[in-house]
């Protein structure tokens, strides 16, 4: 099995329309601290927190797949994993579905997706520059 790739609307649309449809935010607490997060309260919802790769040393959390369990999420539910780019939040997804999640996708272009001319994110792709809503923590 694969992992699609979704556009960042589309994500926003299916967590708007479908309450089994949860975003799984991978990117680590300094990045939701510094950068921001998405802001879901319009859909009724909270971004989940759980870090793939764990800070500073940025090795993968090998307990992942436990922490979406205790985070209430189960195999029915529609994930949506979010990095800063998109690479982070695919290797999450896939070993979502190594634990037995089959409704899994990567939000193409995460976050901030790739740097523009002057090296700076935020503005070409990903969940900031589509204009979907986002906070600061």
């Amino acid at each position: 099995m694969s992992v699609a790739d979704i556009p960042p609307r589309a994500t926003w649309d299916a967590l708007r329309s479908d309450p089994d449809s949860v975003l799984i935010d991978v990117r680590t607490d300094a990045e939701w601290n510094f950068v921001g997060l998405p802001d879901l309260a319009e859909a009724g919802k909270q971004p989940v927190l759980i870090p793939w790769q764990l800070y500073p040393g940025m090795q993968v959390n090998a307990a992942f797949a436990e922490h979406l369990r205790k985070a209430g999420v189960t195999p029915l539910h529609k994930l949506y994993f979010l990095c800063r780019s998109g690479a982070r939040s695919l290797a999450a997804a896939q070993a979502a579905q190594a634990a037995g999640y089959a409704h899994v996708h990567n939000i193409a272009d995460g976050f901030e997706g790739p740097p523009d001319a002057e090296g700076h994110r935020g503005q070409v792709a990903g969940w900031k520059a589509e204009g979907l809503p986002w906070r600061q923590r």
